[in-house]
């Protein structure tokens, strides 16, 4: 093979179509845009978005603001002196919470936090814990037990 021998492949290049050259081009006279309207004339662009006049459904939307986290985890939140009615000793669960009011269901993702005080030594089962509620637990004689997800 030498230099001169070297060809495109079929079909890679095309002519360009030319049109409003006569009938026999096949795209003269309105040279491929139709009959009248809007497209047909020169400079006749359709901005992006236009409905024909009818208002935009970019501008029949509200506005968004922010955003929504989609791996946001919502915790049922549980203080502690609200733990105070307990007997001491008593073990501290997602049931006992649900049946004392605390919570509307078992099935509920709970966290306790640690305003006000515990004086009794509680066996609490949570799914989280803050950093002062596990302290005054601890400082009061019971035990924390972090629920899996």
């Amino acid at each position: 093979m030498k230099l001169h021998d070297l060809r495109s492949p079929q079909g890679a290049n095309k002519r360009k179509k030319r049109v409003g050259r006569g009938t026999a081009s096949g795209h003269g006279k309105t040279a491929g845009r139709g009959m009248k309207g809007q497209k047909a004339r020169a400079g006749g662009n359709i901005p992006p978005g236009f409905e024909g006049g009818q208002l935009p459904l970019y501008r029949r939307l509200p506005k968004k603001r922010g955003f929504t986290n989609i791996f946001r985890v919502e915790y049922s939140v549980i203080n502690l002196d609200r733990l105070g009615d307990f007997k001491a000793g008593s073990e501290v669960d997602p049931v006992t919470m649900a049946e004392a009011g605390f919570i509307k269901s078992p099935g509920e993702l709970i966290k306790v936090l640690g305003r006000g005080e515990i004086k009794k030594a509680l066996t609490i089962s949570a799914h989280k814990f803050s950093a002062s509620a596990r302290e005054k637990i601890e400082a009061a004689g019971g035990t924390v037990v972090e629920l899996g997800l």
